[in-house]
């Protein structure tokens, strides 16, 4: 099998070739894409060496069964044709067809079948925040239709990508050695202690995109009419993002039904023993694979409803991990191009 990456010198790019390995995925060969500037960079898989080559409009992709885009929805929506035209499977990492009634949005830990239609042979990796969250909600919602949902998100540096990372450690090293940050690019404020109540454009309604994504994605993944309404806020930790999660079910559902529920539930892990300070936090779910959820209780202004908070690792489960994931099951179904 041959997989691509295209946008491997970024973060996601990064991760896919960490997780690829890890995983142990069925490859025997590996091409890697970039813009001009990352061109000609060297990347070491499992003891050999591949060289990026720049994207281009020709017939690169026509013996790939499977390509990972990770380099933004204006480079995806331009090469959509050339990477599909010969019947190669992308599975995409931006916002550019999440949206499209004829690409499916993925979750497997949730609605892995949609992935095997896909008419345009392009699948759309979703929202790293309503990734994790939709993985929570799902056995939660099994036990009781949500009716709605409330978010706080607690937003890390490097959901804005590896230069906003860069750029908060920068801010920090100024403040110490200036007294003030003179470097503000990838964010519209000084992030170094600060906190930012947007991430994304504003759109008409005073909702950013990124919380209008987390409305019109969790319906589209779930396949339901939930609601939600979120506040999307950008802090100053370096990796893993967070949510405070409330949300109303139909009935009533019982703190010990929901925890139960997510302790059987796939890519969760529970942390929740609050009375000896124990609960999930973005340090301790840097680098892994399962979203941590724990501060499981009442919602005492909702009869009917629960509240939790959750963390997760947003360059693994929310884009790279989800992405090998859904390759997996593509792999595990046979279901690729002959």
């Amino acid at each position: 099998m041959r997989i691509a990456i295209v946008g491997a010198s970024g973060a996601v790019g990064q991760e896919l070739l960490r997780i690829l390995d890890q995983r142990n995925f069925p490859l025997d060969d590996l091409v890697l894409f970039g813009s001009k500037r990352s061109a000609g960079r060297c990347y070491t898989f499992r003891g050999k060496e591949y060289r990026v080559k720049e994207l281009c409009h020709n017939d690169d992709f026509k013996d790939v069964d499977i390509v990972f885009t990770s380099a933004g929805a204006g480079t995806s929506k331009e090469f959509a044709g050339d990477i599909t035209k010969f019947g190669a499977v992308m599975i995409d990492n931006s916002s550019a067809f999440r949206m499209d009634e004829d690409v499916p949005l993925v979750v497997p830990e949730v609605n892995a079948e949609d992935a095997l239609n896909r008419p345009r042979n392009i699948i759309a990796n979703p929202n790293c925040t309503t990734i994790m969250m939709v993985v929570v909600l799902k056995p939660i919602d099994q036990l009781s239709h949500i009716r709605k949902v409330h978010i706080a998100s607690y937003q890390s540096a490097s959901g804005a990508g590896a230069a906003a990372m860069e750029e908060l450690k920068q801010q920090y090293k100024e403040l110490v050695e200036d007294g003030k940050v003179s470097t503000i690019n990838k964010f519209p404020h000084q992030l170094a202690y600060n906190v930012i109540p947007q991430i994304d454009k504003m759109t008409p309604n005073d909702y950013t995109k990124e919380e209008m994504k987390m409305f019109n994605e969790t319906q589209k993944i779930m396949h339901s009419d939930i609601r939600t309404s979120a506040t999307c806020v950008r802090v100053s930790s370096l990796r893993s993002h967070s949510e405070s999660v409330w949300f109303e079910t139909e009935q009533p559902v019982s703190v010990e039904a929901i925890r139960e529920a997510l302790h059987k539930a796939p890519g969760v892990s529970v942390v929740d023993d609050p009375q000896n300070y124990v609960y999930p936090m973005p340090l301790e779910s840097a680098g892994k694979d399962d979203v941590y959820v724990g501060r499981i209780r009442k919602d005492l202004a909702d009869d009917l409803g629960n509240t939790l908070w959750l963390t997760g690792d947003q360059i693994r489960k929310g884009a790279a991990l989800n992405a090998v994931q859904i390759a997996e099951y593509l792999v595990k179904k046979g279901d690729l191009k002959k």
